[in-house]
């Protein structure tokens, strides 16, 4: 059968129908793999112990593993054949309609796809008189001073053209998705490798490439509010939106008001490659030589570090130290209550972003988001998970009948150096946006500013990306708890958008930070400076949250030091959880 004759028969529903099978299994894979975190992973840690719980828990793990990349790979394999699908289909619609135009006019399509039209009885002879060729030249306006004088033959030899057109596109269309869907396979076995995971991130750079604007990138929403990327994201089909997932993950799970859930699952899949490629490229570049050696002359700088350094080792070891700490928190997941983690964020930017929630933050009654701050990155994500898991569970254990989520938010590139970069206000200057179209994005997706008691919690630099987030825009939250603030840009609680009596601080008498940093980020008012109540200055003041002056609340606290405010069973984690969940009676104020 000639290849235009295929082409015009092509059902290309078949292609359809598969690409909804592959889809399902993609979609039942990442319900599995739910299914297993949260449902036999979670209770198997909240009642297990020892040996068997350890091998048990491995196996769950793997398990999970696989049902990952089954959701990713399987819905790479759906979306290149819907996208093979809707291209044949736009090929053999214009060869349709090339065809009708030739069966309106009565002209004949040939087997070799050539067009015969009948010889005009004044038009002069010539030898491919009445036959138009495939791949003709189409004259532009057929006429007596082209075709040979004879109209019908620009017609015919537009048909032709458009014809020999489809079948030519259709030809390139088979082959390039061909070859990406011989990609497609796995190996025989059980066990997803990192290996594995590293080539079906090839695989979706070759879908994204094979599918061209079929799942167009510049389609996802780029610098809109929440309001709108949640409008864009509701407006799609449920197919349509398992495709941007599966071949733009990072997009869509950095995407502001998606639903938590889609920004988790999109992320799991940019974390699982990310996680594996990092593994790789340390392992590639052989054990970690000693930082100093010692010679004749003294200890000095190990030249074999140095080079082992300059090829990515220590960025490479930060980045796995982070992932690892991520993937510690999965693994968390059930015990002692915690409750399933959502990766909301995720990226090896710079010094790497993640913002990690305990619980699904869409449905909770009470929500708590962490802005810690200088040195907070990726590699250091470990310390600040670990304090919003230690938060959740004080603040459950208040509110026996509400949920709660907490969010910690490395979502901004905060300052490394306390000597020369954390008095700088640019790092607040540069987060705060971000901050506030994360905030505005959870109210979103929850549902408006009702559905959830909001508490914005920041530590030493992070209460200054706060303060300037306040600033700029309404902050999306219910309350505000600092601790060790250095400063938040503004010298009275009542800047901060939220009301005096909804702002609260903690300070340790050891704590150096709030002193150190005042000269550099307090806030500045009229008014008068008090101890204990006591004036003793008055004018143009200087103040941070922690003075009586600023006008928070000044929560109690039984710990030194500027990293304490978090400690199990402390009365600054108390304090803060009581405001978290709404219960300010609980709350202990300094005398």
């Amino acid at each position: 059968m000639p290849a235009w004759q295929q082409l015009r028969d092509a059902k290309f529903t078949e292609y359809e129908d598969a690409a909804d099978g592959w889809g399902k299994v993609s979609n039942r894979a990442d319900a599995a793999r739910i299914r297993v975190d949260q449902e036999m992973a979670a209770p198997l840690r909240a009642t297990q112990k020892g040996q068997a719980r350890t091998s048990a828990e491995q196996d769950l793990t793997q398990l999970s593993r696989n049902y990952q990349y089954l959701h990713g790979e399987c819905g790479l394999v759906r979306t290149a054949l819907n996208g093979l699908a809707s291209e044949l289909s736009s090929a053999q619609k214009k060869l349709r309609q090339a065809l009708q135009d030739a069966a309106d006019l009565r002209f004949t399509v040939n087997e070799d796809g050539s067009v015969e039209y009948p010889r005009s009885a004044e038009a002069p002879m010539s030898p491919a008189n009445g036959v138009a060729e495939p791949g003709a030249p189409v004259p532009l306006l057929p006429g007596a001073g082209e075709a040979n004088g004879d109209p019908d033959k620009g017609k015919a030899e537009d048909i032709a053209e458009r014809i020999s057109q489809a079948v030519n596109t259709a030809d390139e269309i088979d082959t390039r998705y061909a070859e990406i869907l011989r990609e497609l396979k796995a190996p025989a076995g059980l066990d997803v490798t990192d290996d594995m995971l590293m080539d079906e991130a090839r695989d979706m750079g070759g879908v994204r490439k094979a599918v061209g604007t079929y799942v167009d990138k510049d389609g996802i929403p780029h610098g809109k509010s929440p309001a709108d990327n949640k409008e864009w994201w509701d407006s799609l089909t449920e197919e349509r939106r398992e495709e941007y997932q599966t071949l733009y993950p990072a997009e869509i799970g950095a995407l502001d008001g998606v639903p938590s859930a889609v920004r988790d699952s999109a992320n799991r899949i940019v974390f699982g490659e990310a996680h594996a490629q990092v593994r790789h490229a340390l392992a590639a570049l052989g054990p970690e030589p000693p930082k100093t050696v010692v010679t004749a002359a003294g200890e000095i700088r190990n030249p074999e570090w140095t080079a082992w350094d300059a090829m990515g080792g220590g960025r490479f070891k930060d980045q796995l130290k982070g992932m690892d700490a991520v993937q510690a928190r999965f693994d968390q997941t059930g015990v002692d209550g915690l409750p399933e983690a959502y990766l909301l964020g995720f990226d090896l930017k710079g010094d790497g972003h993640v913002i990690l929630a305990n619980g699904n933050p869409d449905t909770a009654d009470n929500t708590a988001v962490y802005v810690p701050g200088t040195t907070s990155k990726l590699a250091g994500a470990g310390g600040d998970i670990g304090r919003m898991a230690r938060t959740w569970k004080e603040a459950n254990g208040m509110s026996p009948g509400g949920s709660t989520s907490t969010v910690t938010w490395i979502g901004y590139d905060a300052p490394q150096n306390i000597l020369t970069d954390s008095p700088r206000p640019s790092y607040a200057s540069h987060g705060a946006p971000i901050l506030n179209d994360f905030l505005d994005g959870l109210q979103t997706a929850q549902g408006g500013p009702n559905a959830s008691h909001t508490t914005v919690i920041g530590h030493s630099y992070g209460t200054t990306v706060i303060g300037v987030a306040a600033q700029e825009h309404h902050l999306a939250a219910d309350d505000i708890v600092v601790a060790g603030s250095p400063g938040m840009l503004v010298g009275d609680a009542s800047a901060l958008g939220v009301g005096r009596e909804h702002v609260w601080s903690e300070a340790a008498g050891s704590d150096p930070v709030p002193y150190i940093g005042r000269d550099f980020l307090g806030g500045w008012k009229w008014g008068v400076d008090t101890w204990h109540g006591v004036p003793y200055n008055a004018g143009y003041i200087q103040t941070i949250p922690s003075d009586e002056a600023f006008g928070a609340h000044r929560m109690d606290v039984d710990t030194s030091g500027h990293s304490g405010y978090w400690d199990e069973d402390s009365k600054g984690l108390k304090n803060q959880a009581a405001v978290v969940v709404g219960r300010y009676d609980k709350v202990q104020e300094e005398n």
